[in-house]
């Protein structure tokens, strides 16, 4: 069975912290959904009829949003995927996201939220498959 990432690893995430990156950074996500969103880590949150993972995105979104904006952070870009012109044969993601936070503490805040956590596993039941790649001004 091919390995997937959902969530970082507690080793990750202190690599992550450990940069020392100062100022804003921005997240870039790569995002490939199921086609049926999976709710059943939170059937507390799951619709009355199934949806698209690509539909259980858009209310993590939603409720995402409010959070990271309070946040200091902001969607720049969110667009379609699809297959590497420069990359593994094969491999394509859905949805590319591009997120800029303050700073790393700011970002570390957001996702600590208690709020925000309540809605997340509308992410985790819209993903198949994702990464995180953490992007500092040069």
């Amino acid at each position: 069975m091919k390995k997937t990432y959902l969530d970082a690893t507690q080793e990750a995430g202190r690599a992550f912290y450990m940069r020392g990156i100062s100022g804003p950074v921005v997240m870039l996500n790569l995002l490939r959904f199921r086609d049926t969103a999976d709710y059943s880590d939170s059937p507390e949150l799951a619709p009355k009829q199934p949806v698209s993972g690509k539909a259980a995105y858009r209310s993590y979104m939603a409720h995402t949003r409010p959070f990271l904006e309070e946040a200091g952070g902001e969607v720049l870009f969110q667009g379609k995927g699809g297959p590497f012109l420069i990359g593994p044969e094969g491999e394509g993601w859905d949805e590319v996201l591009l997120v800029r936070h303050a700073s790393v503490d700011k970002f570390l805040a957001f996702a600590r939220n208690e709020a925000y956590l309540r809605g997340v596993g509308h992410r985790t039941a819209a993903l198949e498959d994702s990464r995180l790649l953490p992007i500092e001004t040069m």
